[in-house]
């Protein structure tokens, strides 16, 4: 039985510079950007200060750009949501930091709490609504960072079936 571990045997990688992948200055993966979503959302200190209520929108802050990128932070007192809309030609990753937020697609209602995280591609349709009796706040990455964000007809309208013609005598 050999009882020597890979570390034993390929010896401590850290000992050989060549083998390292070097550190990336900025993200450049879906996975990077999840990971920086991720890095902002466990770091309070970054956010929490920037997290502001308003009872008549939806209230948000950008924290941070980057080539290619930028990172919003969103605040929804109960009863506020984004419209059915999608992010143009953005990306995005959305991380639930505080309370719940609802995700309605026409696939279905997600409810996401903190923590939660939402990947999604150019084209995406979603609406995101507070509708938890509590505030929530959400951290928001767009890449390429975002220029527009198309509204749509809702999903009740959408799903809705058509009225039928009436033949005018």
């Amino acid at each position: 039985m050999n009882m020597d571990s890979d570390l034993q045997i390929a010896g401590d990688i850290l000992e050989v510079p060549h083998l390292l992948q070097p550190a990336r200055p900025h993200p450049e993966t879906v996975a990077d950007f999840a990971g920086l979503a991720r890095s902002i959302a466990d770091d309070r200190a970054q956010w929490a200060p920037y997290v502001e209520y308003d009872a008549t929108a939806r209230w948000y802050h950008r924290l941070r750009t980057g080539p290619g990128y930028e990172v919003w932070l969103l605040s929804w007192v109960p009863g506020q949501g984004s419209g059915l809309h999608d992010h143009g030609v953005s990306s995005g990753v959305l991380t639930v930091l505080e309370g719940e937020l609802t995700e309605r697609t026409e696939r279905g209602t997600r409810a996401l709490a903190p923590g939660s995280q939402r990947v999604f591609a150019p084209g995406y349709v979603h609406e995101v609504a507070n509708d938890s009796l509590e505030p929530a706040v959400s951290l928001h990455v767009y890449f390429p960072g975002l220029t527009e964000m198309p509204m749509h007809e809702s999903l009740q309208a959408q799903c809705a079936p058509a009225a039928p013609e009436v033949a005018l005598a």
